[in-house]
């Protein structure tokens, strides 16, 4: 290696290590980077890693910020959303579940990748842009020095050093620099997972003699989704692949079902068939197809930093990372890789970067603990059906309305956006917190009373207005001032819906009226409510919508 001395170090060429080496040599091709990955060769296809499944997030870095659009619509497959089945009453009759998911192509794209694949093109365009790739080197030492940072490796049983002005951690949950500087930081979400992939793709039509229900939504779209068989404790995960085979998944909170009983394909197969009989009749034809089998215990986790002004950081799973539901894994690569080469080049530039790299620091952490309320100890409710509707469309809302938002105008880079909306009492980003935490414990509560099984639904969250408006809104692009009053609007209707779920919840439990005014913020659903005359009462739009997901008759 001829130079051994770089702008930026990468310790780890997965998939956070290289969409950020492409993302800085993009943005800036006199950069110098190196980049250290652990793999030999090309990243196997199917079998490799999981996260094959993208949300809107991270799929507008990937095509949007990284210009890989054109690939991933040729050589990906595009994801027809999220769906759901519910009523685990019914798991052995896939017709009879209530299922929630679009039946018709999302305006907005987003895909299914195989992260071999994947990541082997994201190594042929690094380096044909010229990030400097080294494979099969194992980073062995980092002596940190704000001189520039010292980096030593061993390749073929040979040891090497490179010096980088900044050195990045994307190492995986290998997270090197988190251990070497002691600020790993546990997670109160104690839930495991395991999964295998198998040759070939899954209609799940095939294994239904409905045709009416096979008809009601267009053929391979489903296929197309990333679904989900929920039940109390865990949710099973199908996701279709690029190279026709397809990836099974696993995931549950050991309270209720503990990993031992599925860390293993034949006791996975025996789950499956106690469980969700429905797979098991469609994997158990497939024995002969397993491509591998790995499993992953207590994944969530959290760290103390993630950036610093000593010119280090951490990205991708080296830093947090929460849980698969919802796939928001390349969210917060997107999110972190985005905030990390800010600062780097701007370092680059002369420029201070003190404060951002604080406030870049207090955002990734506000928008992590922000979303742990979304799981933590949620997996009770995976079982409850009208429960899992509210909450997911809840949920989806949030995500859409405010941070995905922000990303996709640039607004986490933006600290006049920043400050006006995270960095005073009574903010946004505060209510938005706030309200969130509210909701999730509304879910918890109402769920004791969600008694009632429900069979033969189909639910669109395209249906649903709001959720449609809030999903169109993330490709609208908007100067400073239009983002923030747009943000602003999006929570006077956040806070619309929730006091509208509120009041559906209160009429079933209490009989109270549907025209009771209510505080998003105090509303509580364990002692009997009453109106409250400064409250808020939902514009009659909103009321109708919300109702669309509304299963019990009203009082």
């Amino acid at each position: 290696m001829a130079n051994t001395s770089f702008d930026v170090v990468i310790l780890g060429g997965g998939l956070a290590g290289l969409t950020l080496s492409l993302q800085l040599k993009q943005a800036r091709p006199e950069m110098s980077i190196l980049t250290l990955e652990m793999r030999s060769g090309d990243a196997p296809a199917a079998a490799h890693k999981v996260g094959e499944s993208t949300v809107e997030l991270g799929t507008h870095y990937l095509r949007e910020v990284l210009d890989l659009k054109d690939y991933l619509d040729r050589e990906q497959l595009p994801k027809h959303g999220l769906r759901f089945f519910f009523t685990p009453q019914h798991k052995a009759q896939i017709d009879k579940r209530v299922e929630l998911g679009p039946r018709e192509l999302l305006p907005v794209p987003s895909h299914q990748l195989d992260r071999g694949t994947l990541e082997n093109e994201l190594t042929r365009r690094a380096e044909e842009i010229g990030v400097q790739l080294i494979l099969g080197a194992k980073v062995t030492a980092v002596d940190l020095d704000e001189t520039g940072h010292l980096i030593t490796y061993s390749l073929e049983g040979n040891t090497h050093t490179a010096k980088g002005r900044w050195v990045v951690d994307a190492t995986g949950r290998s997270s090197f620099l988190k251990r070497k500087l002691g600020f790993k930081k546990d997670l109160d979400h104690d839930v495991n997972s395991a999964w295998f992939r198998v040759k070939g793709e899954i209609h799940l039509e095939d294994y239904s003699d409905n045709p009416t229900w096979c008809a009601y939504v267009a053929p391979g779209l489903r296929r197309l989704s990333t679904v989900h068989f929920m039940g109390e404790g865990y949710w099973v995960w199908f996701i279709p692949l690029a190279t026709g085979n397809t990836s099974i998944g696993i995931v549950a909170d050991p309270r209720f079902h503990s990993l031992d009983t599925y860390n293993k394909y034949d006791k996975a197969m025996e789950w499956l068939k106690e469980y969700e009989p429905f797979c098991y009749k469609i994997l158990d034809g497939k024995r002969e197809d397993v491509l591998d089998f790995r499993m992953l215990k207590h994944f969530a986790h959290s760290s103390e930093r993630l950036f610093s002004t000593e010119r280090w950081a951490v990205t991708g799973e080296s830093g947090v990372f929460l849980d698969p539901f919802y796939s928001p894994g390349t969210d917060f690569i997107s999110l972190s890789n985005t905030l990390v080469a800010d600062l780097i080049q701007r370092d680059l530039n002369q420029e201070d970067i003190h404060l951002r790299t604080n406030v870049y620091e207090l955002t990734l952490f506000a928008l992590f603990d922000n979303w742990v309320p979304v799981y933590r100890s949620m997996y009770a409710l995976w079982g409850h059906t009208q429960t899992m509707v509210l909450k997911i469309f809840w949920d989806w809302a949030a995500y859409w309305s405010v941070p995905t938002l922000l990303f996709t105008n640039n607004g986490y880079t933006n600290i006049i956006v920043l400050r006006e909306l995270f960095a005073t009492e009574g903010c946004v980003g505060q209510r938005f917190g706030f309200l969130n935490t509210q909701m999730q414990r509304l879910f918890v509560d109402w769920s004791a009373h969600d008694t009632t099984t429900f069979s033969n639904r189909y639910i669109d969250p395209f249906d649903v207005g709001y959720l449609r408006e809030f999903h169109k809104g993330i490709d609208e692009r908007h100067t400073q001032h239009e983002l923030i009053q747009k943000v602003h609007e999006n929570m006077t209707v956040l806070e619309g819906v929730a006091t509208e779920i509120f009041r559906l919840m209160s009429n079933t439990v209490y009989g109270t009226p549907m025209d009771m005014k209510v505080d998003p913020y105090t509303m509580d659903l364990t002692v009997h409510p009453k109106n409250n005359p400064d409250g808020v009462l939902a514009a009659s739009n909103i009321q109708e919508e919300v109702r669309v997901m509304w299963f019990y008759p009203l009082n």
